[in-house]
């Protein structure tokens, strides 16, 4: 910890953070790469009044910057995938069987199970929403499914994957960062996750909303498609790719590439899109075709690394923000004060939680809600004799599952830009995401 940054001062300064941005997204509703931008500029200019180097500041955003290259990578991937898709016929080739399959009356509870079990066999809630997502915002679209609704149980359904899969990353990163055996931590979660996706999967079951669907709009979609694509069991290969990549455990931006590269040869070999030119434009620019259909045409065209650059520019400057706040001591002049105040277990498990929803709101980045928490209470619940399993339960409770719930998340800000919702919007319905770690909070105070 740095000598000049107390306690005293960092709760200024947090507090300071969020009086920017808690007014101008809740009350202003301001887009927030402004207001995050806003909270930087005053907070780099309160840790210099606090006396620490601009050089220590500047240095703190660069690592800020440095962390957020993974992240960048993958949400440029993943627009250039979702323009592929659309191109090859992918995305048409499910939403043409999946309106025509899926009973709109338990559309939403539908759309929970698939994304759930998508999740679990690839442990990712970005391949899952990036591909399965996509998919399922366009069936709704063309039910004439609330939107936010759908995107709620997509997002509840992939993040239950992230949470609960031994292929994902956060549930080993969590595991690790606790020194917990991941199956031992896996069942521990249960315990919490249980309860919320039963109540998410009971909420979901009664939103169904047969009243709405547009019915005599199905055949005209249906018929747009086929005279636009050649639908086929062919063009579901790309995403069978990307399953097939998740399933052995490869790192994700091979994956990604995969489901690109075969988007690409689907394309030139089943819908007859042979230029290069094409392909191009394409990856940088989205996908773009004239449909008479403008539901057909709201769902299609769209993709591209372009569509990324909101969440990119967002995922930057938070991170620049989260940086500068950890290598300054900030975040450990906060926990190594508030941990000398905690006396009872309870307390100490709800503080963990807290901690790592803290990191989460300041950084958006889950791996360092799920890090800087853990490094800091591993040893401390080590003296007091309260089980590993419980604090990595919390961090991956509080860590994993609260960062979509963020705007400048950078889970948040790439489901929003993937599936044209936006966070605060989706909130609400996103029960298990919050459920969660409502249940961690309530059995902090218990043996369970």
């Amino acid at each position: 910890m740095k000598p000049s940054v107390t306690f005293g001062r960092s709760l200024f300064l947090l507090l300071i953070v969020f009086s920017i941005l808690f007014p101008a997204l809740f009350w202003g509703k301001a887009e927030p790469h402004m207001p995050l931008l806003a909270a930087l500029v005053a907070s780099a200019a309160l840790l210099r009044l606090y006396g620490v180097a601009w050089k220590e500041i500047e240095g703190g955003m660069i690592k800020g910057v440095q962390a957020a290259a993974m992240p960048l990578l993958i949400l440029a991937s993943i627009g250039i995938l979702i323009g592929v898709w659309m191109m090859s016929g992918t995305v048409a080739t499910i939403l043409s069987y999946g309106i025509r399959f899926i009973d709109p009356a338990y559309f939403a509870v539908s759309a929970l199970f698939l994304t759930i079990l998508v999740s679990t066999a690839t442990g990712s809630s970005f391949t899952t929403v990036s591909t399965v997502g996509v998919a399922l915002m366009g069936i709704a679209t063309a039910l004439g499914i609330d939107p936010v609704l759908t995107a709620g149980a997509v997002i509840s359904g992939a993040c239950f994957g992230d949470k609960m899969s031994p292929l994902s990353d956060t549930t080993n990163f969590s595991a690790a960062v606790a020194d917990v055996p991941l199956l031992t931590h896996v069942a521990y979660m249960t315990r919490t996750t249980v309860p919320a996706i039963l109540l998410t999967a009971l909420f979901f079951a009664f939103q169904g909303q047969p009243g709405t669907v547009q019915l005599t709009s199905i055949a005209l979609i249906q018929s747009e498609l086929q005279s636009h694509f050649a639908i086929s069991g062919y063009t579901l290969l790309p995403a069978l790719a990307v399953i097939l990549c998740s399933i052995l455990r490869q790192p994700i931006l091979p994956t990604l590439i995969a489901g690109i590269g075969s988007g690409i040869v689907i394309a030139a070999t089943v819908q007859g899109v042979t230029s290069p030119t094409v392909w191009l434009s394409v990856m940088q620019n989205g996908y773009e075709q004239t449909f008479t259909s403008e539901i057909v045409q709201s769902i299609m065209n769209r993709g591209g690394l372009m569509s990324m650059t909101w969440s990119m520019t967002l995922i930057l400057i938070a991170l620049c923000l989260g940086g500068m706040l950890q290598h300054t001591g900030v975040f450990h002049a906060l926990f190594a004060a508030t941990l000398t105040r905690t006396k009872r277990d309870g307390s100490l498990i709800a503080l963990a939680g807290s901690s790592s929803i803290l990191v989460n709101g300041l950084t958006g980045e889950q791996y360092m809600s799920i890090l800087l928490p853990g490094q800091m209470f591993r040893e401390v619940f080590r003296q007091r004799g309260i089980a590993a399993k419980r604090l990595s339960r919390t961090l991956e409770d509080c860590g994993t599952l609260v960062n979509p719930l963020i705007p400048w998340g950078v889970s948040g800000a790439f489901f929003t830009s993937t599936l044209d919702v936006a966070t605060l919007d989706y909130l609400p319905y996103a029960l298990f995401l919050w459920l969660s770690p409502l249940f961690t909070f309530l059995l902090a105070w218990t043996k369970r």
